[in-house]
């Protein structure tokens, strides 16, 4: 038998057993929202491997997209681990392409071809999961919310690498020009990761304390957070 969680209730889910015993509404809402973000690790892993190592200018970058890939795919493996704690196997994902396995992403983003596409995708479009990672460091479901926390330590990084490359990029004319384009055509995706601002998923999130913003929220957050970046490198925001 599973009860309701009241208005006034704090929620805290410490095990599986308990998370078993969680209306199915919360179950439902946080399988999807591990899934999501595990498989959304598992091709950020292929991004860094596949798609950014190549454009490489150099071998010291090619390390380091290497070593990105290395933490995504250490970040696929967290989440795939807690998901098997509440009866769900990803291991369907390790076989599919990208374009399989996107549930949310626009395909724009595993197709970039240059490497102002690399920074702009590090220190912009991932911080729309730094956002998220944020929120998840703080979940209800006390095992995901430890899990996150040692991922936000990698993305970080990532993030502070991809702001490497759009600075040495920006320092010229046609570098900026580079990030620019490459920031024109990669923008609305990264406006669509969060979903759509009205939801009413994102409320009822917030209410089990699995998230701590709604979509809207969430959004504005972001963009508090790169449009200072945006500027300070030169570019305009794309309409």
């Amino acid at each position: 038998m599973t009860t309701q969680i009241l208005d006034d209730e704090e929620v805290v889910v410490r095990t599986p057993e308990e998370f078993r015993r969680m209306p199915r509404d919360y179950q439902k809402m946080l399988i999807s929202q591990i899934t999501i973000n595990t498989e959304g690790e598992l091709s950020g892993g292929d991004d860094y491997a596949l798609m950014f190592l190549p454009l490489a200018p150099s071998s010291e970058e090619r390390q380091v997209c290497a070593e990105r890939a290395t933490e995504e795919y250490d970040h696929y493996k967290i989440g795939k681990r807690i998901l098997a704690d509440l009866g769900v196997d990803t291991s369907y994902m390790e076989t599919q392409s990208i374009s399989e396995r996107v549930l949310f992403a626009d395909d724009r983003m595993h197709d970039c071809t240059t490497w102002a596409e690399r920074g702009i995708y590090s220190y912009i479009g991932e911080e729309t999961a730094m956002v998220m990672l944020r929120e998840f460091a703080e979940s209800s479901y006390k095992p995901w919310a430890e899990a996150v926390r040692t991922i936000i330590l990698d993305e970080k990084i990532h993030i502070a690498h991809g702001a490497r490359v759009c600075r040495n990029l920006a320092e010229t004319e046609e570098g900026r020009a580079q990030l620019q384009a490459a920031l024109d055509r990669l923008w609305p995706m990264f406006v669509g990761i969060l979903g759509s601002p009205n939801t009413k998923r994102s409320q009822l999130a917030v209410r089990y304390g699995l998230r701590k913003t709604t979509n809207a929220e969430a959004i504005e957050a972001w963009r508090e957070k790169v449009l200072p970046r945006i500027a300070n490198l030169g570019l305009r925001v794309p309409e």
